[in-house]
């Protein structure tokens, strides 16, 4: 009797640590609660950045679903409840390794990491009006001013990434997709993106602006920047390519 309990105790240990590494559940020897996992600690205002940083690292670890409840807490008598305890107290860990001492202290009496990210979404994840108005106002005035395309370019994705994170696309609530109000939404706003792009385009893109506004069917923001960056090198090449025949013209010229 005695080495039946035995054998049965034993193999709930090996089932609780012999963990394929593709599990959920599955920790490396490495991970451990203090760990640093962000570029910067989350304080009052930036919740957005943190929150991205935070969300790509617990992907990675494939500990996402903790925090999202898709793998919800399993029963005490099941094997994968000690499991599903490691792992949780580990992400709570990395989460309020992560906070400013206030932000942490608040924290301290959640139970779970799924409540720990509940509530920082409830009060830092909603949209901020003086955020949005900010972002606005900086696309507004971004202009290439003699840049290249590809660092005006840049400029204007890390503001509307900016403007996505603050003021996110309403989801689609009919259930089935069927209204295609997703797939509308989405499509606006890449049509914005592409008039603010070519909005701020240096006068000398001119012709490359009129030529994307007049394509039917218009081009996508990637198809435009591409055209946009193409012709900017063709400019490129053409300028070097006049250089030494200015300069034999002006060496003739002076030389009457």
């Amino acid at each position: 009797m005695g080495t039946g309990g035995e054998e049965g105790s034993d193999k709930k240990d090996n089932e609780t640590t012999n963990i394929d590494s593709n599990s959920p559940y599955y920790l490396h020897a490495s991970d451990y609660p203090r760990q640093m996992q962000v570029n910067d600690i989350l304080t009052d205002s930036n919740f957005s950045d943190w929150s991205q940083e935070m969300t790509i690292f617990l992907y990675a670890k494939n500990k996402m679903g903790f925090v999202n409840e898709t793998i919800e807490k399993p029963e005490e008598n099941v094997v994968e409840y000690l499991m599903w305890m490691r792992c949780d107290a580990m992400i709570k860990g990395w989460l309020t390794t992560t906070m400013e001492k206030g932000i942490k202290y608040n924290m301290k009496y959640a139970s779970t990491s799924t409540e720990i990210w509940a509530d920082l979404k409830e009060r830092f994840g909603k949209e901020s009006a003086p955020c949005a108005y900010e972002l606005k106002r900086t696309l507004a005035i971004t202009y290439q001013d003699g840049a290249s395309v590809s660092t005006y370019y840049t400029k204007m994705r890390s503001v509307w990434d900016e403007i996505q994170s603050v003021c996110p696309l309403p989801p689609c609530t009919c259930g089935k997709c069927s209204c295609n109000i997703g797939k509308r939404l989405t499509e606006s706003k890449e049509k914005e993106r592409l008039y603010e792009f070519l909005l701020g385009l240096d006068d000398g893109f001119l012709t490359v602006r009129t030529q994307i506004l007049t394509s039917k069917p218009t081009p996508t923001l990637g198809e435009a920047y591409h055209l946009v960056a193409e012709y900017e090198q063709q400019r490129a090449i053409s300028a070097t390519r006049r250089m030494p025949h200015d300069a034999a013209a002006f060496q003739t010229s002076s030389m009457k």
